[in-house]
């Protein structure tokens, strides 16, 4: 009967894992219920300002230290301070169901107007074509065109399509036409100044 311990390289490769092992729950168990550092090494929390009332009584919300420098003594005149907190509402009691009901204002107007009958006027106008014409040239006969369309800036001639769906039909040097290809919608595009 074999045992698997004939081989000697599996037993080797065994052992170095079960030091390694070892080694790792060592580490762990001293870090975790030892402590990684010396508590006399560590830095004094600091003082920090407590929150006190305000001219109402309240007291008012105050920004927490870092989690290095948290205090974590318990101070009693805070606790005092907040037990004698009470609760000043409508004088409704929130916890029974037999208490004065709620006052609901009665609204002024409907809730919901009537909605406006729609007049059916033919369909929707094509949107306007949202490229900017910003520049101009013609060299050797070869008009070109310079478009901005969001923040991508194309060189178009006529005839070219700019952004898979804005073909230029006619290039001047104060206007330029541009065909909407999904809506078949021609618009001049004047040259803009800035």
């Amino acid at each position: 009967m074999k045992t698997g311990l004939e081989n000697k390289r599996n037993v080797t490769i065994l052992v170095i894992l079960l030091i390694i092992l070892t080694v790792a729950t060592v580490y762990f168990v001293r870090s975790v219920f030892v402590g990684g550092s010396n508590p006399a090494a560590r830095p004094a929390p600091e003082a920090s300002a407590q929150p006190g009332p305000t001219s109402g009584g309240e007291h008012a919300a105050q920004k927490l230290p870092s989690l290095a420098k948290l205090d974590p003594t318990l101070h009693p005149e805070v606790m005092a301070g907040a037990e004698s907190l009470e609760y000043t509402g409508t004088g409704r009691n929130i916890f029974s169901m037999n208490s004065a009901p709620v006052k609901i204002e009665k609204p002024i107007g409907p809730i919901r107007p009537e909605a406006q009958k729609m007049i059916a006027t033919g369909p929707p106008p094509p949107p306007p074509i949202d490229l900017k014409f910003f520049g101009y040239e013609a060299a050797g006969g070869a008009k070109k065109a310079f478009l901005l369309h969001n923040d991508d800036v194309f060189i178009a001639s006529e005839g070219d399509v700019v952004d898979h769906h804005y073909k230029i039909i006619k290039i001047n040097p104060l206007s330029i036409q541009v065909t909407d290809l999904l809506y078949n919608h021609t618009q001049t595009l004047p040259l803009s100044q800035s």
